[in-house]
C-alpha cells in the first residue's frame, strides 16, 4: 500500500493596561487560561491541514502544560510519522504507552514506525497488542500483514490480509484495493500466481487510478509468459505515473520477448525498446538510483548492439 496507518495560536496580543480605562458600569475583563487540552485541539486541526511542524509545536506546548498527557504524545508521534522522523515517532508513542498502557493508536502508530525503519519483528509486536485492544480494527491486521510480508512470512501476512478485509467498512473501497494489492503481493511471493491475478484484478477494479495494481498484475502475467499483457499493464503503469524507472525497464523487456517469440524483431521494434530503456536510465539517474541506472545502462549496450546489426544504423 500504499504505507500505511496511516491547533495553532500564532501570536498572543497583549494591551498594556495603562492604556485601559473603565467606566464605573463597564464588564469585568475575563481573563481564560489556555490549557492543555485547548493546544491539543489547536495541534489535531494543524495535523489535518497538513502543518506537522505547527503541530508538534502545540503537542509541545500542551505536553509543557500537561506532562502526562498521553493523547499528546501519541498525536505528535502520528505528527513525527508524517515528516518521516521514525526514531522520534517510537520514543513518543513510547511516552504515550508509558503513561496510557491501553492505548490503541499509540501500538498502532508505534508499530508503523517500526516497519517504516525496517524493524519488522518489533512491528508484529507491537501489532500484536493492537489487535489484543481492538480485534475489530482492520487496521491492525492489515497494518501487522505487512510486517510480516517485510519478515518474509508471507503465508501469515495473507491470514492478516484476510482478517482485515472482514473487518474493514465495505465502502472503502481505495482501502480494500489496498489491501487486495498487498495480499497479492504475498501470493506472488510464495508463486501462487493464480491468486495474486485475482487480487491484483480485484484492487485495479475498486481504484483504477493506482498505478501498484496495474505494475504488479504486469509482473505477474510476465511470470505466466503474457507478455503481451505485461506490454499492456506496464504501459497504463507508465500513463498514471510517467517517471516509474522500472515500468519502462519492464515494458522493453516484455516487449523484447513478445518481439522474439513472434519471431518479429524487426529494427522499429527494437527502437521502441531502445526508446524505453533509455528513458529508464534518465529516470533512473536523476533519482539517484544507482544500482538500477548501471544495470539499465548494460541493457542499453547489449541492445545497440543488435540494434546496429538490425538497422545498419549507427546510435550515438
Amino acid at each position: 500500500m500504499s504505507n500505511f496507518w496511516r491547533l495553532f495560536f500564532s501570536t498572543i496580543i497583549a494591551l498594556p493596561l495603562t492604556f485601559l480605562t473603565l467606566s464605573a458600569h463597564s464588564s469585568p475583563i475575563l481573563i481564560t487560561q489556555i490549557t492543555a487540552s485547548d493546544f491539543l485541539e489547536l495541534g489535531v486541526d494543524k495535523m489535518q491541514r497538513g502543518d506537522y511542524q505547527e503541530a508538534i509545536e502545540n503537542f509541545n506546548q500542551a505536553i509543557a502544560l500537561e506532562k502526562d498527557l498521553a493523547v499528546a504524545y501519541s498525536d505528535r508521534c502520528l505528527a513525527y510519522l508524517q515528516l518521516q522522523d521514525y526514531h522520534q515517532a517510537v520514543t513518543d508513542c513510547t511516552q504515550a504507552i508509558n503513561f496510557a498502557p491501553d492505548n490503541f493508536e499509540a501500538y498502532l502508530n508505534r508499530g508503523v514506525a517500526h516497519y517504516r525503519e525496517g524493524d519488522y519483528p518489533a512491528a508484529i509486536v507491537d501489532h500484536n497488542r493492537a489487535v489484543a485492544l481492538k480485534p475489530y480494527d482492520f487496521r491492525a491486521y492489515y497494518n501487522r500483514g505487512l510486517a510480516r510480508a517485510g519478515d518474509g512470512k508471507d503465508s501469515e501476512a495473507i491470514l492478516d490480509f484476510n482478517l482485515a478485509l472482514t473487518q474493514i467498512p465495505r465502502i472503502t473501497s481505495l482501502l480494500l484495493a489496498d489491501i487486495y494489492n498487498d495480499r497479492g503481493l504475498a501470493h506472488f511471493v510464495l508463486q501462487d500466481t493464480q491468486a495474486a491475478m485475482l487480487d491484483f484484478n480485484l484492487a485495479i477494479r475498486l481504484n483504477a487510478n493506482d498505478y501498484r495494481g496495474y505494475f504488479n498484475r504486469g509482473c505477474a502475467c510476465g511470470r505466466n509468459g503474457d507478455d503481451l499483457g505485461a506490454v499492456r499493464d506496464f504501459s497504463q503503469v507508465i500513463r498514471l505515473n510517467p517517471s516509474n524507472g522500472q515500468a519502462y525497464v519492464n515494458r522493453g523487456v516484455a516487449q523484447y520477448r513478445l518481439g522474439y517469440h513472434l519471431g518479429a524483431m524487426s529494427g522499429n521494434k527494437l527502437l521502441r525498446i531502445y526508446a524505453d530503456l533509455q528513458k529508464a536510465s534518465e529516470y533512473f539517474e536523476n533519482q539517484g538510483k544507482r544500482v538500477a541506472y548501471k544495470k539499465t545502462l548494460d541493457l542499453l549496450k547489449n541492445l545497440r548492439r543488435q540494434i546496429s546489426f538490425a538497422t545498419e544504423i549507427a546510435l550515438l
